[in-house]
């Protein structure tokens, strides 16, 4: 099943994105750590909380 996004953390992982290529267009070289940083925001803005389940030993 397909969930749709929040409309807060659709518009804030555009904005992050936008800020993110915004630093990066007037650059020639990126460092690959500081797209892996943009790609980990935008992840973690995009999925869901994760529901915590009880381990065995709870």
């Amino acid at each position: 099943m397909t969930e749709v996004l929040d409309p807060t953390q659709r518009d804030e992982a555009l904005k992050l994105i936008d800020a993110g290529l915004g630093g990066l267009t007037t650059r020639r070289l990126v460092p690959s750590d500081e797209v892996t940083d943009l790609l980990l925001d935008v992840r973690a803005l995009l999925i869901p909380p994760a529901v915590v389940l009880p381990g065995p030993d709870n």
